[in-house]
């Protein structure tokens, strides 16, 4: 679906349609700005807690369905205001960042030493009301940082959302595998403004903890940015995996990383993976490029970028240069002229017009890549064969701008799409659907947000087994095994299965209930004999017995 037709949906179907039992109030477009904490310890050493106060909060936020400002955002806001970006805003100065930016809630804190912990406090402020809450404090070891805040975070989701059903061992859960050294390595990495400082910090938080993707972004970042495009395209791929929140973002600068690299075929699997989910265009008018160059026919994706953005002028360019190679002279010319009315001083637009109806007839190749059409020059022109190329057959326009807040707005639009088509549902598709989604973040390593569409599909259908199966595979995970038990015999009384079975044989297993561990892998065993994670486990437990296998 173009982003026009998503739009065009959204409004006239299902302005603000999600359901409460999916996101809850806190998805409803509530906008946060989570501000860095003040460093109260006296420690200087500590200052880096500040910005990653906001970068777990804001994390765990939009985890739990709100829509919380990145840090690009409040740097833009600050700069905006005429103020530094390490700058300690008063409460009048937060609530006029938080208008900058049209927030509705800002969360504001403070975190201080205690021995060898560290205690966190915050509060809420309502911005359309200038009220401020009563502040939540979270606290524990200074090596359980991460902890602290996340617990911190469900605090605060549950000050935002009192009926929210997320459990606060899953927003502790969801932090536990990242090292607090890899991760203070990081903060560091996004926040020293001395370049070679930046990417030593980024590559020690890479070493640390190598599947840590927001440092794998800012890596990649820098790369781009260094233009060592190689580089920045290895440090994007391992920044969109597993479901990262920034995965769209991380392919289309990978597709351009591999478009000035060279590799144009690996350029357009990589930005067609972004068309996939986001058609924006931008994303088809790069597609179009690396096809262009690879000697493709690019044209049907440069008409989907002008009609996804029919004031882009050079979309209608890159179309109208596609439609020349390919042996449409007519159309192409009605396309640059349509590209010079929306822009008249594009100088390369207008030499182009005249080349294209100059009285000597340019050679025309019906197919091929950038490069294959040729104007004759006119006799006595001092113009070379290569100039008179450029003129006849320019290169296709790249577009290297990645509008991160468009970028994000048309994700949550497509989101909320999505909720709106399956508000409509009846309550048993809808949840089976949600519980289906619910399992890709599960397979992700995404608890809270696997749990969060979990409890929701049980709002809409509470008989449905897989969820429950799904739920008690949360609990297991998060170390809440009497939950865990709870919910796997719950979905086995609903519907017998064998990830509500094998949810009991590990919870067995790790008890040392050998017997009924058997005995709950032989009757999933009995539902799929050919079930490789329960003939594992069924070998553990014999090995455990001292059986042979």
């Amino acid at each position: 679906m173009g982003l026009g037709l998503a739009l065009a949906f959204f409004f006239t179907v299902c302005a603000g349609a999600q359901t409460a039992a999916e996101a809850g109030p806190a998805a409803g477009g509530r906008i946060l700005l989570v501000l860095p904490f003040d460093n109260r310890t006296g420690q200087p050493s500590l200052e880096w807690i500040r910005e990653a106060s906001a970068e777990i909060l804001s994390s765990r936020l939009a985890s739990a369905g709100f829509a919380p400002m990145s840090r690009t955002d409040r740097v833009y806001a600050l700069d905006h205001l005429g103020l530094p970006r390490g700058f300690h805003p008063s409460r009048a100065t937060a609530i006029k960042l938080a208008e900058t930016l049209d927030a509705d809630s800002i969360i504001v804190g403070s975190y201080l030493t205690d021995g060898t912990g560290i205690v966190a406090e915050a509060r809420l402020v309502d911005v359309p009301h200038l009220r401020m809450s009563q502040p939540v404090t979270a606290r524990g070891e200074m090596r359980e940082l991460n902890a602290v805040f996340d617990s911190l975070a469900w605090k605060l989701t549950r000050q935002l959302d009192p009926g929210f059903k997320v459990s606060e061992e899953t927003f502790v859960a969801a932090g536990s595998g990242l090292r607090l050294d890899a991760f203070e390595q990081y903060i560091r990495g996004i926040t020293e403004p001395d370049q070679q400082e930046r990417l030593r910090h980024l590559n020690q938080s890479v070493l640390l903890n190598p599947k840590f993707s927001p440092a794998w972004m800012a890596l990649g970042r820098e790369d781009y940015a260094g233009q060592r495009y190689e580089q920045a395209a290895e440090a994007f791929a391992k920044a969109g995996g597993d479901g990262a929140d920034d995965a769209l973002e991380a392919g289309f600068y990978r597709g351009l990383s591999l478009l000035f690299s060279g590799d144009y075929a690996r350029a357009e699997e990589a930005f067609a993976g972004v068309a996939r989910v986001l058609p924006l265009a931008e994303v088809l008018n790069n597609q179009g490029v690396a096809l262009a160059r690879s000697g493709q026919d690019g044209t049907p994706l440069f008409r989907q970028a002008v009609a996804a953005d029919p004031n882009g002028a050079d979309y209608h360019f890159n179309l109208a240069v596609s439609l020349k190679r390919h042996g449409d002279a007519a159309e192409a010319l009605t396309e640059l002229a349509r590209c010079l009315r929306l822009r008249p001083n594009d100088g390369e637009a207008q030499t182009v017009q005249k080349s294209w109806t100059s009285p000597d007839k340019p050679r025309v190749a019906a197919t091929g890549p950038a490069k294959t059409l040729a104007a004759k020059p006119a006799a006595g022109s001092d113009e070379t064969d290569e100039e008179a190329d450029a003129k006849a057959d320019p290169l296709e326009r790249i577009q290297r701008g990645f509008d991160e807040v468009a970028f994000r707005q048309a994700a949550l639009m497509l989101d909320q799409i999505n909720s709106a088509r399956r508000s409509a549902l009846p309550p048993v598709e809808r949840a089976q659907e949600l519980s289906g989604q619910a399992h890709e973040y599960l397979d992700h390593g995404l608890l809270l947000e696997a749990e969060r569409l979990y409890q929701a599909a049980l709002a809409a259908d509470p008989k449905l087994a897989a969820a429950h199966a799904g739920l008690a595979e949360v609990r297991e995970r998060t170390g809440d095994t009497q939950a865990a038990r709870k919910e796997a015999v719950t979905s086995l009384e609903l519907l017998p299965s064998v990830d509500a079975y094998l949810v009991l044989v590990r919870l067995d297993l790790a008890a040392n209930h050998l017997y009924e561990a058997k005995q709950n892998v032989a009757a999933a065993l009995q539902i799929d004999p050919q079930s490789e994670p329960a003939l594992e486990l069924q070998r553990q437990i014999r090995v455990r017995g001292g059986l042979k296998r």
